[in-house]
C-alpha cells in the first residue's frame, strides 16, 4: 500500500467519488502530498443524493490535529453530525447517530446507561459465543476447499454475534444482515442502485431495524432474559431509562459500526498477512505472544472509519488555520494512521510494532470505540481458529472494495485452502 509516487496537490479531490475509487497506492500517496503540504486543506462538498451540498468542510490529516480536535468535544462538536458530510434532517441524524451525533451531557448520559453491556466482566461471559460463532462459520466453509472470504467468513461473523447478544432470533439474522450491508454501503450501486434514492432508502433500512428492536425491547419489558437487550430496557441510573427511540437507535449504531470495524479489520487483515507473508509466518509460530500487537496493527492497517466529522462551535484555530463558528471539519482517521510524523514506516504491515497510537477505534475522548474491545476480541479469535483451522488458506484474486468515502471497505475477497479440518 506504499505510495508509488507523489500526488500534485491540484490533482487531490477528496469529494469526488472517483477519488475512492483509484488504487490504494494512489490515494496513500494523495494524503502523504495533504500530510506534507497542506495538513489543513478545504473542500467543496459532494451531492449527497437530493441533500444539496454544503459550504465545503477542511479535511483533518495529520495525527496531532486529529488528536487536537478529538480532545475537544466542547469546540469541535458532533451534535451537527458525525458521519456524513451534508447536513442531513434531524430524522436522519436521530435514526442513525444514537450518542455519535450527540455532545456532552446528552451524550455522557446515553453513553452510561449503555456501557453495562461493555464492561470487561460482561465482554468476558461472551467468550463462548464469540469462539462458538467463529467455530460455526468456518466449519460451514472448511470442506469446500474455496470462498469468498469477506461474504462467507469475515462478515457474517460480527454480525452473528451482535445478534447473539441482543437475543435476535436466528430467522431474522439474514433480515439484520441486509440492512446493515444497505446502511453501510450506501454509496454504492451494489447496495443502491439509484443516487436519488439513497435518503428513502437508508430511512427505510433503519426504521424496520428499529421496528425490531421495538418488538424485542415490548418482549424483554414483560419478560426479561439475560442478553444485552434485557440489560438496556432495563437499565436505569437515578431513575433514567433508555426511550423505546434511544434503545432503537443505538440498535442501529450496534449493527452497523459493531459490524463495520470487525468485518472490515479482518478482512484487510488477511490481506495485509497475504501481502507480507514473513508477518504471518512470525504472528503463525508465536499466536499469544503476538496477537496484542497484531491486533492494534490490523486495525491501523485497515483504518475501517475513513472519517469523523467534526463542526465548529466557536473561532478557533487548528493546525495554524483559523476557523470560524459552524465551519466543517472531517477528521479522516486514515491519513493519522499513516503519519510519518508518528509511525515509524508507516506504510508497512508490521505484527510486532510498538508503540502503535493508532485512531481506528476515533480518537482520544468522549467519542472513542465503546466497542473496542469486543472488536479486539472478535479480531484475535478469528485469526487464531483461521491459523489452526485453515493454515493454507491464501488469496486468489484482487479485493472488491466496497465505493465509499466513509467505510474502508472491502466487499468480496476470494480465497482456497485444502479442503477439510485442519488441526481440529
Amino acid at each position: 500500500m506504499r505510495p508509488e509516487s507523489p500526488m500534485p496537490l491540484d490533482e487531490v479531490d477528496l469529494s469526488n467519488l472517483e477519488f475512492w475509487l483509484r488504487p490504494w497506492p494512489e490515494r496513500e500517496a494523495a494524503f502523504a502530498t495533504l500530510r506534507r503540504e497542506r495538513p489543513m486543506a478545504f473542500f467543496p462538498e459532494p451531492q449527497f443524493g437530493p441533500i444539496p451540498a454544503g459550504n465545503g468542510y477542511w479535511a483533518v490529516t495529520r495525527h496531532a490535529d486529529i488528536l487536537e480536535a478529538s480532545r475537544k468535544p466542547q469546540t469541535f462538536c458532533s451534535v451537527k453530525g458525525a458521519t456524513s458530510i451534508p447536513d442531513l434532517p434531524p430524522m436522519f441524524l436521530e435514526a442513525f447517530g444514537s450518542m455519535i451525533n450527540l455532545d456532552d451531557p446528552e451524550h455522557m448520559r446515553l453513553r452510561k446507561l449503555v456501557s453495562a453491556g461493555f464492561t470487561p466482566r460482561q465482554l468476558g461471559l461472551l467468550d463462548q459465543d464469540v469462539e462458538r460463532a467463529c467455530t460455526e462459520i468456518l466449519d460451514a466453509v472448511v470442506e469446500r476447499g474455496e470462498c469468498d472470504f469477506v461474504t462467507d467468513i469475515s462478515a457474517p461473523f460480527p454480525i452473528r454475534i451482535i445478534c447473539d447478544m441482543l437475543g435476535i432470533p436466528e430467522s431474522q439474522r439474514s433480515f439484520v444482515f441486509e440492512r446493515t450491508n444497505i446502511i453501510l454501503g450506501a454509496g454504492d450501486p451494489e447496495y443502491i442502485s439509484d443516487s436519488e434514492t439513497i435518503i428513502p432508502t437508508l430511512l427505510q433500512a433503519g426504521s424496520e431495524l428499529i421496528e425490531l428492536m421495538k418488538d424485542l425491547r415490548r418482549q424483554r419489558l414483560g419478560h426479561p432474559t439475560d442478553d444485552l437487550t434485557s440489560m438496556l430496557v432495563h437499565a436505569e441510573i437515578d431513575g433514567d431509562r433508555l426511550t423505546e427511540q434511544e434503545l432503537g437507535s443505538f440498535f442501529v449504531l450496534l449493527v452497523t459500526a459493531g459490524n463495520e470495524t470487525t468485518r472490515n479489520a479482518i478482512s484487510h487483515g488477511m490481506q495485509a498477512i497475504h501481502d507480507y507473508p514473513e508477518q504471518r509466518a512470525i504472528w503463525q509460530a508465536d499466536f499469544e505472544g503476538v496477537a496484542p500487537t497484531a491486533i492494534e496493527e490490523i486495525v491501523r492497517w485497515a483504518s475501517p472509519v475513513i472519517f469523523m466529522r467534526r463542526t465548529t462551535t466557536r473561532e478557533t484555530e487548528l493546525g495554524g488555520q483559523k476557523l470560524g463558528e459552524g465551519e466543517k471539519l472531517l477528521l479522516f482517521y486514515n491519513s493519522g494512521n499513516r503519519d510519518e510524523a508518528v509511525f515509524e514506516n508507516p506504510y508497512r504491515f508490521d505484527v510486532r510494532r510498538s508503540p502503535n497510537e493508532h485512531l481506528g477505534f476515533g480518537g482520544p475522548g468522549p467519542h472513542f470505540c465503546i466497542g473496542a474491545n469486543l472488536a479486539r476480541r472478535e479480531i484475535k479469535v478469528m485469526f487464531r481458529e483461521l491459523f489452526r483451522r485453515l493454515p493454507d488458506l491464501e488469496l486468489t484474486g484482487e479485493p472488491e472494495r466496497l465505493a465509499s468515502n466513509f467505510i474502508h471497505g472491502i466487499k468480496h475477497l476470494p480465497c482456497r485452502f485444502e479442503p477439510g479440518s485442519v488441526g481440529a
